[in-house]
This record gives C-alpha cells, sequence and structure tokens, in this order.
C-alpha cells in the first residue's frame, strides 16, 4: 500500500507518516499543495491523506483538480473543522473519507486501509495460497503452524502478488507500489526482497520468476 500525506504542519505530517510506515505501509510526505498536486499526478498511490488548510493552492483545490485528472487514488481528507457543513462541502469535491482534527491514530490507519481496499479491484481480508494465508486486515501472514516474521517491504510485496492472482507484477510496478519515491529503481532492491521473502516462506516454493516479466504466484 502506497500512501502520500500532505500536510504542512511538518511534525504531524512526519508523525502520521513514521506510524504509517510502521503499518507497513509505504508513505511519501509533501508540506503544501502544488506539490502535492504534482505528487499526486505522478505516482499512482493508493490513498492520499490531503490536508484541507494547505499553503500554495487550498487542498479543496488539490482535491479537486485530482477529480478532473481522473486521478484513481483515494482521498482521506483532514481538517481542523468538524462542523456537518464541512463534512459536506469536503465529500461534495470528490473526496472518499473525511477525518476531522484531533484524530485517534488507528482509526486513521482504519479508514486508509479500507479506502486502500477501495482503490483496487477488490482484496478479501485474508489472501491464501495453499497453508500459506496474509491476514491484510491485521497485517499478518502464516504458513501452516508458522507466524511469519516479515519486514514491512516483504509483506507488502507478497501481499501484492497474492492480490495479483497469478498475474506475473514487474520489479517496476513492485517499486511503485511497495516502495516510496525514495527507492533508487537502479538498485537490487526488489530482488533482494524477494530473496529474503523466498526463505522466509520456505518449501515448496511459492514465488517464481517469469522471465522478462517480473514474478508470481506459482500456480
Amino acid at each position: 500500500m502506497r500512501v502520500l500525506v500532505v500536510e504542512d504542519d511538518e511534525e504531524m505530517a512526519q508523525t502520521v507518516a513514521v506510524g504509517l510506515r510502521r503499518a507497513q505501509m509505504a508513505v511519501d510526505v509533501t508540506f503544501d499543495g502544488p506539490n502535492g498536486l504534482e505528487r499526486a499526478l505522478f505516482h499512482d498511490y493508493d490513498v492520499i491523506v490531503l490536508d484541507r488548510d494547505l499553503p500554495g493552492m487550498h487542498g479543496d483545490k488539490v482535491c479537486a483538480e485530482l477529480i478532473a485528472a481522473g486521478c484513481r487514488s483515494r482521498v482521506l481528507m483532514l481538517t481542523a473543522a468538524a462542523t456537518a457543513t464541512d463534512l459536506v462541502d469536503g465529500l461534495s469535491l470528490g473526496a472518499d473519507d473525511y477525518l476531522p482534527k484531533p484524530f485517534d491514530f488507528p482509526v486513521l490507519i482504519a479508514r486508509i486501509g479500507a479506502l486502500a481496499r477501495r482503490a483496487h479491484p477488490a482484496v478479501p481480508p485474508a489472501l491464501r495460497h495453499g497453508d500459506l494465508v496474509v491476514d491484510t486486515a491485521r497485517r499478518s501472514a502464516s504458513r501452516g503452524d508458522r507466524l511469519l516474521e516479515l519486514a514491512p517491504k516483504e509483506f507488502g510485496v507478497l501481499e501484492l502478488l497474492l492480490a495479483s492472482k497469478g498475474r506475473a507484477v514487474s520489479a517496476e510496478e513492485l517499486l511503485e507500489r511497495v516502495w516510496d519515491e525514495a527507492a533508487d529503481p537502479f538498485t537490487s532492491a526488489v530482488k533482494i526482497t524477494i530473496s529474503r521473502l523466498r526463505a522466509k516462506l520456505g518449501d515448496p516454493p511459492v514465488i517464481e520468476t517469469v522471465a522478462k516479466s517480473g514474478y508470481r504466484i506459482s500456480s
């Protein structure tokens, strides 16, 4: 899951980003409207956490521009205002959800998770392949009676491969969906993560390499 946080309060933005990363999400952060809009249109984010009161371009305008451009990312709008009128205004602009400040962090994570499941074809709460089970809500994975201790990127790769239902997923798509913008597209990060994931999954092998196409869950 890849998330963009657009929040002008840098301390809050970084706090949110750290919390979301601990919840095994890839997170990019920006602090004003124009940069937020530019990044949102350039990357394929699952969810955009958008502060309403932004410098440079108001969050309402950013949201309207995203909708006009056909952006498929889900938008969770944050605001210090919590009246019914503010809620109606935010949703009428095209936002998918609305959360007043201050908010409970578990609620934010749950809202983002719910929106992410709507950003793409529906993914069931539990992804299964043989004796391998990935709980997308609790962010846990097991094989047989063995709980898998997966790093965030390993979990993200496994979740995406399972959700792709046998489709080969390229290294480029994995970088776009699981890593954040700090990832170097010319590194071997994906290859290394796949290798570590295979070792943790054990035998029989679950992930196969498809020549010139990427990786997929074996049939």
